[in-house]
């Protein structure tokens, strides 16, 4: 069999709508989208050719921050007028400038039936690490015909997958002494779908028989290599690989999940709207995220693929506990994590605590 499965389907979508390629999603109403990031002028122009209006559908969070109400639930569908450029979408679905251009409304917002595959697309533009806005244009069975080239998805078929969770795979690893421990051993996971890969860092030699001290860290380039000073991530990486080699053994989860879930783009855009004056879960609602988009259950498949299930969890998040224990991970101790706190971060921290439910 040659042809692509609907996990590879996915992967290339997800590479399509980051170079600014529409994808389109099949079922009872085809249609046309493409991300809002990447969308060009010239195929904004082609997509107005199709027939109906192209609509711009945001998430409920950035349909909030403009002040439109998301008659469909989780998103909302907004008419894209015929006088508007490219320009105009772009500003719309971006908060960079909210503050300093104000609303570019009146907006007319759409409450007919939505087309059904919304927010699938909406999904998979935040799988892809771009932000979650579409250009949507509904396809007739002859336009379907004429998209051959284009990334098609079966929407019965792609929904849900996105929602199910990832199995992950110990494609390679190899022995990796360090600072905090001479024997240890990099792990490489990798899923059949090909979003990416997380890893897995095994300090000392791991008894399964025992609760093993276990860490789920989420990448993040600027605390764990920049060094920087707005969050706490990377004085909680190295205060765990310290914990783990004092202990003798212990287990690393480094999750490809930055900021929190969004990716390095999207963070520095939200760290962008900090300095407006902004917490990290406005930033995030600003630009159409949820407080947090990460998902926990990437660890509890490495920890079930490494032969663990009883771990003692180093961690201030109740969240991860709550999920560790529903996908079949016993969680017999909650460590404290409590490092990195200094002046550039305290309102941060103190939104973790007041928001999220950190245990600070």
């Amino acid at each position: 069999m040659l042809e692509p499965t609907v996990s590879e389907r996915i992967a290339r979508a997800l590479a399509d709508l980051r170079m600014g390629l529409p994808v389109v999603l099949t079922g009872p109403q085809p249609m046309l989208f493409c991300a809002t990031e990447t969308l060009s002028g010239d195929r904004f122009a082609t997509y107005r050719t199709l027939g109906p209006t192209p609509v711009l559908v945001v998430t409920q969070r950035r349909a909030e921050t403009i002040k439109v109400y998301a008659f469909d639930g989780n998103f909302a569908r907004i008419s894209i007028p015929s006088d508007r450029s490219v320009s105009w979408v772009k500003q719309v679905a971006d908060p960079a400038h909210d503050m300093s251009a104000g609303l570019r409304g009146p907006f007319q917002t759409i409450m007919t039936p939505a087309l059904g595959g919304e927010e699938t697309a909406l999904n998979l533009l935040k799988l892809a690490h771009l932000l979650p806005a579409a250009v949507v244009v509904p396809l007739s069975d002859h336009q379907l015909v004429q998209m051959a080239d284009l990334t098609q998805l079966d929407q019965s078929q792609v929904s849900p997958l996105l929602k199910a969770p990832l199995a992950l795979h110990d494609v390679a690893s190899a022995r990796l002494p360090t600072q905090t421990a001479q024997v240890g051993r990099l792990h490489i996971f990798r899923s059949d779908t090909g979003y990416g890969e997380h890893y897995a860092m095994e300090i000392g030699r791991i008894d399964r028989d025992q609760p093993t001290l276990v860490r789920l860290h989420s990448a993040c380039f600027t605390g764990d290599v920049m060094g920087s000073l707005k969050c706490d991530c990377g004085p909680q990486l190295q205060a765990a690989l310290t914990q783990m080699g004092q202990a003798g053994s212990g287990l690393l989860l480094y999750l490809n999940q930055e900021g929190r879930g969004i990716g390095l783009a999207n963070k520095m855009r939200a760290y962008t709207l900090q300095d407006q004056g902004f917490d990290t879960v406005e930033a995030n609602h600003r630009l159409g995220f949820e407080d947090d988009e990460r998902d926990f259950r990437l660890g509890a498949s490495i920890l079930a693929e490494m032969g663990i299930s009883d771990i003692r969890l180093l961690t201030n998040n109740p969240r991860k506990i709550d999920i560790m224990e529903r996908n079949g991970i016993t969680v017999v101790e909650r460590v404290p994590l409590q490092v990195g706190q200094n002046r550039e971060n305290a309102q941060y921290l103190a939104t973790k605590a007041k928001k999220s439910g950190h245990m600070l």
